[in-house]
């Protein structure tokens, strides 16, 4: 758990200096060579910037061991962080949505947009590069450890990348194909604001099926059934209930066992079936064991 916790930390760090760069660069720049989409761009990583702080405040909450008042751990604080990146980049897709179809329809009415300078494709290119690097090098840490809000900040720098890209597009259309073209920037900040949104969605439906309790995914719930199955002395297993604790599971069952074997020897299969879990799907899984006696005609 202290590994995990400071991989989390290491690699949400590379990420904070790197969004804190290309913010700084993409907003001055965009502002400073009349580009909308470069601007929205800068906006987006500021939001990447936002939830690395995010990620490194609960980060340490997240990976405390359970204490009294919270007898399952404080998994769910990760849970939160991953729902807050998710609200906070719907919110600046908003935001640059609104800014760019406000300067299409300026557009549209006859103001002249400007022209984006050479400095914007340059800075928007060097982001798309940088962006998808930092993508793989933290996705590739976040399953390493099943760090949900890790995997959430990854894909956060996936479409920062890919609202760049828009950005080279918008910008070069306004550069170099004429004056009627220069509303493609301020279109490209809408794509890009569509993009973000839905990104959004994807990242906060699992962090919010968490919250609600909900079962885990059918592979997991596989590899459970398949360590109980296999564990000598089940005769059969029953009442078998599942849920993610950020970073965690929590499994519940009742197991069946020969009536006529003493209370230790159940105990030691129920053991078994905890060892059996945790080596299936992770050492921090929760278990939560329930001996029966198993009679041929019972019902499961």
């Amino acid at each position: 758990m202290a590994n995990a916790l400071k991989l989390i930390r290491r690699t949400v760090w590379v990420g904070f200096w790197f969004n804190a760069a290309l913010m700084i660069l993409k907003i001055v720049v965009g502002y400073g060579w009349h580009s909308d989409a470069l601007v929205a761009d800068g906006f987006h990583s500021l939001s990447d910037f936002v939830t690395d702080v995010a990620v490194l405040l609960l980060a340490g909450l997240a990976y405390r061991c359970a204490d009294d008042e919270h007898p399952y751990g404080y998994g769910k604080y990760e849970t939160v962080a991953s729902l807050g990146i998710a609200v906070v980049l719907g919110l600046v897709g908003i935001g640059i949505a609104y800014a760019g179809i406000t300067s299409i329809i300026a557009a549209t009415r006859g103001v002249e947009l400007p022209r984006p300078g050479m400095p914007a494709l340059i800075v928007a290119l060097v982001s798309i590069g940088s962006k998808e690097w930092l993508f793989r090098y933290t996705v590739a840490i976040g399953k390493r450890i099943d760090s949900s809000s890790l995997i959430a900040n990854a894909w956060h720098h996936r479409s920062d990348a890919i609202s760049s890209i828009a950005t080279v597009v918008g910008v070069g259309a306004a550069m170099f194909l004429g004056d009627k073209w220069r509303i493609l920037d301020p279109v490209a900040s809408c794509l890009i604001a569509v993009f973000i949104i839905i990104s959004a969605i994807k990242l906060a439906r699992p962090s919010f099926l968490e919250l609600l309790e909900v079962s885990v995914d059918n592979d997991v719930l596989a590899s459970i059934e398949r360590a109980v199955s296999s564990t000598e002395g089940v005769k059969k297993f029953h009442h078998l209930r599942t849920r993610r604790n950020g970073h965690t599971y929590v499994v519940d069952l009742h197991i069946k066992v020969d009536p006529h074997i003493t209370v230790t020897q159940g105990h030691d299969i129920a053991t078994a079936v905890e060892h059996a879990i945790r080596a299936a799907i992770g050492n921090d899984t929760i278990c939560s064991v329930h001996v029966e006696p198993y009679t041929p005609k019972a019902q499961a």
